[in-house]
């Protein structure tokens, strides 16, 4: 008897996914609720869970295709029970039982199960390929970047197992031609639709909003002082340590206050003004950005504001983030500072009116007090839709983010 798994409820107005990566493969055992399918959405992975406990059966869809909620992507075998496994330990081989199939010995080619391949680093073509041929991805030699995988790795290690052994006496081809050092090869790997919607969002800000940038420079001296003062302390009290973003979130709060068509949106014909900010924080994720939301940043401590972003950069890199963590946000802040940027004009997360870019902190020469004196400075960056926010009020916010960051106490006595 067989049990249909079908594509889970993904989301309000989400009707489709791109089925990522087959977790299973046909023959191996399932538990009830054990992920077998990764699916792709807009904005997050989502595991597909076996209904039941079995043996994993036919995938009716590839990986990379398209499928509709409630649509059929496999069927679990009930009760025919599991595939013999070998003991990682021992090295032992179970003999089969009635109804199962008998593990692989050493000399013989096992089905490649994902969990196999997913010890090594592999890109999604890569990894295709190797499972297509049902290869053992660490008996092939790399010869990409760092050793690793590549397309045509795999494809030579899948022609080389089956082509017949050639004949002692065969002698060797004339017209054979030497591998060229520096060989320019190309790979191609279909765009996640995670990817894919973040271009079409981007492209869709840049057609219907009027995109205009300010910049401003901070002395992050005073900010640093206070992490390297209290962070012990901080962190023995709240278990977490002491951010920068937990002083940037604080400032973009108050500096919003004064300055609400930062954190307002364009609806119809009306702008919508908020007396809540709901902070968007880019955070890398392997297939991509994504920006979870923290809401009501406005109310929050800096211990709660550095608990929740670090929170959601390790639910980003599980791939754990749902939808209800990304909807909303008033107002983005993403840091390109962590990857070493210097300056740059980030775009705005419609319907957003604004998007604030921190980027590096390095020592520049400026005047104090009549005098050049090396400071840790940062270059701010606010992107906004000049429709709603004009160029005074851009600048007044940049403004009141300086004051309150070169001067921490105005976070905390709320100037």
């Amino acid at each position: 008897m067989a049990t249909d798994v079908i594509v889970p409820t993904l989301g309000e107005s989400i009707t489709e996914a791109t089925l990522g990566q087959w977790l299973k493969q046909p023959g191996d055992a399932v538990k009830a609720d054990e992920p077998i399918a990764s699916l792709e959405t807009d904005k997050v992975a989502v595991e597909v869970p076996s209904p039941v406990a079995g043996t994993m059966g036919e995938q009716v869809v590839a990986e990379g295709d398209t499928v509709n909620v409630g649509a059929l992507i496999a069927r679990i075998e009930e009760g025919a029970g599991a595939p013999a496994k070998a003991p990682a330990e021992a090295g032992a081989v179970n003999p089969a039982g009635p109804g199962e199939t008998p593990a692989p010995k050493d000399d013989e080619t096992a089905p490649h199960a994902e969990g196999e391949a997913g010890s090594l680093t592999l890109s999604p073509a890569v990894r295709r390929v190797v499972l297509e041929h049902g290869l053992d991805p660490s008996r092939i030699k790399g010869t990409g970047k760092d050793g690793r995988l590549t397309k045509d790795d795999v494809l030579a290690a899948a022609q080389a197992e089956k082509a017949p052994p050639a004949p002692a006496a065969a002698p060797a081809p004339e017209q054979a031609k030497p591998a060229v050092a520096g060989e320019r090869r190309e790979e191609r790997v279909r765009m996640t639709r995670l990817r894919q919607t973040i271009a079409k969002r981007l492209k869709e800000a840049q057609n219907t909003a009027a995109l205009l940038t300010t910049f401003n420079d901070v002395d992050m001296s005073a900010v640093m002082e206070a992490r390297s003062r209290y962070k012990d302390l901080f962190e023995k009290k709240h278990g977490i340590r002491l951010g920068f973003m937990g002083f940037f979130v604080k400032a973009a709060a108050l500096a919003a206050r004064d300055v609400p068509s930062v954190n307002a949106s364009i609806e119809g014909d009306e702008i919508v003004y908020r007396d809540y900010l709901d902070v968007s924080v880019a955070v890398s994720a392997p297939n991509g950005l994504v920006v979870p939301v923290i809401r009501d940043a406005q109310a929050l401590s800096f211990a709660e504001i550095e608990k929740t972003i670090a929170d959601f950069g390790k639910r980003a890199k599980d791939g754990t983030l749902t939808m209800e963590d990304m909807k909303g946000g008033t107002f983005t802040i993403s840091n390109g500072g962590v990857f070493g940027s210097l300056l740059s004009t980030p775009i705005i997360n419609p319907p957003q009116s604004a998007v604030l870019g921190m980027h590096r902190i390095e020592d520049r020469p400026v005047v104090k007090d009549g005098q050049i004196v090396a400071r840790p400075m940062m270059y701010l960056a606010l992107s906004y839709d000049h429709r709603l926010v004009d160029g005074r009020e851009a600048v007044t916010f940049l403004v009141r983010m300086k004051e309150a960051l070169e001067d921490p106490t105005r976070l905390l006595i709320d100037l």
